[in-house]
């Protein structure tokens, strides 16, 4: 019984964060009509019914899914319910008030505009853009307060439970190991949640993250430090040379990174990913579905990088990440989709 009543209170509180979502984009979608009449973007395609209604069906067997593997054990229950609450309740207001300069931005094709005092001369040049529309890009320290409300939003309420699908083959791996500290990589981690995740399904493993922006770094160890467990190391810098030593981690994970990264860039990063994984290491990347997979959904992959300026969306999206990876070197590649999230899992020889 306590099980049933777990996995109902799980159903309720996923049900209730998509309903918000989808309320919220509905009262947004509205009030840009009426407040600025004529800026939506109208070079989008139509979405059929019978897809929404498949999306709806993707979506119920994410749900089912995270359920399934937290009840078997792969991590604990509690991380179902882990919501960040005291951002939701400060940062909703700002995400709100911050929309018309969303639509104003958007309806000026302005998209490498950023706050007086933000430089933007240490970073490359693919990297300086305002992605999602985002005020500031990802470079100022509201961009990192508001960035995982908005993307909860964006999925209406999935994000986390398509981020928890790396965990089960990571602690697969992980479990099948002699050393008594593993190490793992999360390259581009962000304001945290991935590294926060990984540290309650393996709080022996030394963790590690990446990130060229040093704002969303601070969110990350601001997020880290609110629970008990060992800090991971954090650390400002490209991907595309990574400071660490070759065959250094056993395991390297990267999420939503790869869709924001110009085809030339991706290879490089996946190549230093190879370069510090451990022969009999793992790569595991969760980002975007692919037409390859998911040709149904096309129309709305085809929309995405128009609404949401995500510039280098349209060739990933038909990009052989397979592929690049066997480029690399890695080997034995697992290939899985997940609601709008595509899996590979690959080992290094």
């Amino acid at each position: 019984m306590p099980d049933t009543l777990t996995k109902l209170a799980y159903q309720t509180f996923q049900q209730s964060k998509q309903a918000f979502g989808y309320t919220h984009k509905t009262l947004i979608n509205r009030l840009r009509e009426v407040v600025a009449p004529g800026s939506s973007n109208t070079n989008t395609v139509a979405i059929p019914p019978e897809t929404l209604a498949l999306l709806k069906q993707r979506l119920d067997a994410l749900v089912e899914t995270d359920w399934e593997e937290a009840e078997a054990g792969t991590y604990p229950t509690s991380l179902l319910f882990d919501n960040p609450w005291d951002d939701f309740f400060k940062y909703y207001p700002m995400v709100v008030l911050d929309t018309p300069s969303v639509w104003e931005r958007s309806a000026n094709k302005e998209y490498q505009k950023f706050s007086q005092g933000i430089d933007t001369t240490e970073y490359p040049s693919y990297y300086i853009q305002n992605f999602h529309h985002q005020t500031d890009g990802y470079l100022s320290e509201m961009s990192a307060n508001l960035y995982d409300l908005q993307v909860e939003l964006l999925f209406n309420g999935s994000a986390d439970a398509m981020r928890r699908r790396i965990l089960a083959p990571l602690k697969h791996h992980i479990d099948g190991l002699s050393v008594s500290t593993a190490k793992i990589l999360d390259v581009a981690c962000g304001t945290g949640r991935t590294l926060k995740m990984i540290r309650d399904t393996l709080p022996k493993t030394s963790l590690h993250g990446v990130d060229l922006s040093p704002t969303y770094l601070r969110k990350a160890n601001e997020l880290l430090t609110k629970e008990p467990g060992t800090l991971p190391q954090l650390i400002q810098t490209n991907a595309e040379k990574l400071p660490y030593l070759d065959n250094y981690f056993e395991a390297t994970v990267s999420v939503f990174l790869f869709h924001e990264l110009p085809g030339e860039v991706r290879q490089t990063v996946i190549d230093e990913c190879y370069r510090v994984t451990q022969p009999g290491g793992i790569f595991i990347i969760c980002d975007s579905i692919q037409q390859v997979d998911n040709p149904e959904f096309t129309p709305m992959m085809e929309n995405f990088p128009t609404v949401f300026h995500e510039p280098y969306y349209r060739h990933y999206s038909t990009d052989d990440m397979q592929a690049r990876l066997e480029t690399a070197g890695f080997h034995n590649i697992e290939i899985s989709n997940h609601f709008m999230s595509k899996y590979w899992v690959a080992k290094k020889a």
